[in-house]
């Protein structure tokens, strides 16, 4: 059981960054390629705090989402004046800025090693060193964070969001500012991918530079396009595809080498495929499904 558990602790982690991206670029229409940075600083952010200050998990998760809600507001500051390509550039800016920090501030992050020796978690005695516990605690962390976007997504702050998205100028002469909006968008989406980057940490005891690159936004671009933007439930479902594939590619027999650019491809075709076949995603062929169900059974009971 430790392969599937492991499989399921990851998609605990990258549904909660998905679903935290999609805020941004779902509901915000907020095209950012940052939001790897924010995983990292999290996962930094538990790091040091477990290694220096001996913090226990749940507050190191806090520190974390506390951290990136501030760099997240940060960040909302080019997001207020510009948009489109010039944010691209703006986040990517954030991003590299953020990279070179974790690659090049040795006295604290100890640049490329990296940082090793991170304790595993222990929440009010009960201590979480098997992988059934790790898959329990993580997939109910994962809940909570996912089941609050829902909640906020659906709340009149989201519709607000959509608003803006479809059109500033008129959301602005109903009284929606979109400087409110998209300074604590940017502020909840960074807080949520804190907390996944602080539950990376914890679980793999080591963080290093190298595992918060630009590949990491473009994964997670990935699956919120491949699931549907603005739903939630897509890019979750985005996440658990973009999560299993990588490991179904491991039983084909595909050199090492080459497995890393076979997985970029496989992402690519599936791009495109998504896009020219099902614009709506795999939430679409859910909705799909689920229509074409109801019809048949209501045409069953008008036959009965």
């Amino acid at each position: 059981m430790g392969y599937p558990l492991h499989i399921l602790i990851n998609i605990s982690i990258y549904g909660i960054l998905a679903v935290s991206f999609d805020l941004v670029l779902g509901y915000a229409g907020l095209f950012s390629v940052a939001h790897a940075a924010f995983f990292g600083m999290g996962a930094y952010v538990a790091a040091l705090a477990s290694l220096h200050l001996h913090t226990p998990c749940l507050l190191n998760l806090l520190l974390a989402a506390v951290f990136c809600a501030v760099a997240g507001a940060l960040l909302a500051i080019p997001a207020i004046r510009v948009g489109g390509d010039y944010l691209v550039v703006a986040s990517f800016g954030f991003m590299m800025l953020v990279f070179t920090v974790m690659l090049n501030w040795h006295e604290v992050t100890r640049g490329a090693l990296g940082l090793r020796g991170i304790a595993q978690p222990s929440i009010f005695g009960w201590e979480v060193r098997t992988l059934p516990r790790y898959a329990l605690l993580y997939l109910a962390i994962a809940v909570l964070m996912v089941a609050a976007a829902w909640r906020l997504a659906a709340s009149p702050f989201g519709r607000a969001l959509r608003a803006i998205r479809e059109n500033q100028l008129g959301a602005e002469a109903i009284g929606k500012n979109p400087v409110y909006f998209k300074t604590w968008v940017f502020a909840l989406a960074g807080a949520m991918a804190g907390v996944a980057g602080a539950m990376y940490a914890h679980y793999v005891t080591f963080v290093g530079p190298y595992g918060f690159t630009m590949d990491v936004s473009v994964l997670l671009f990935a699956m919120v396009i491949l699931g549907c933007t603005g739903t939630i439930v897509g890019p979750l479902m985005g996440a658990v595809l973009l999560v299993i594939l990588p490991e179904a590619i491991r039983f084909l027999m595909v050199p090492p080498r080459l497995q890393g650019p076979v997985r970029q491809m496989v992402y690519g075709l599936l791009l495109v495929v998504f896009v020219l076949v099902c614009p709506d995603g795999l939430y679409g062929i859910l909705r799909d499904v689920r229509a074409g169900l109801r019809r048949r059974s209501a045409a069953a009971r008008t036959s009965g």
